[in-house]
């Protein structure tokens, strides 16, 4: 009888496209409200982390907040919107 052999397709590890959240400067939120609202809002954030963002945001107009997977910039984009702030997100170059 013969024997059968069995081929396992190579399983290759898919990296996650990542996401950068991005933070634009907006002229009605106090400094200390948006430092605020990114330690509130984003993991492990730390208040002096959080102000070199926004004064990158305030001074360049625009600053990346974090960079994750699809989802979770979508979730951290979404929740930096319902406390005002002004966000987006774009795919990683």
């Amino acid at each position: 009888m013969p024997t059968e052999t069995l081929v396992k397709p190579s399983v290759t590890p898919k990296h996650m496209p990542m996401y950068r959240v991005l933070l634009h400067n907006d002229d009605f939120n106090t400094m200390e409200y948006v430092v605020g609202v990114l330690v509130q809002v984003i993991p492990a954030m730390m208040p002096p982390q959080a102000t070199e963002i926004m004064l990158e945001a305030h001074n360049n107009g625009m600053a990346v907040v974090i960079v994750v997977p699809r989802e979770h910039a979508e979730f951290y984009c979404e929740q930096l919107r319902q406390h005002g702030l002004t966000s987006s997100i774009e795919p990683e170059r």
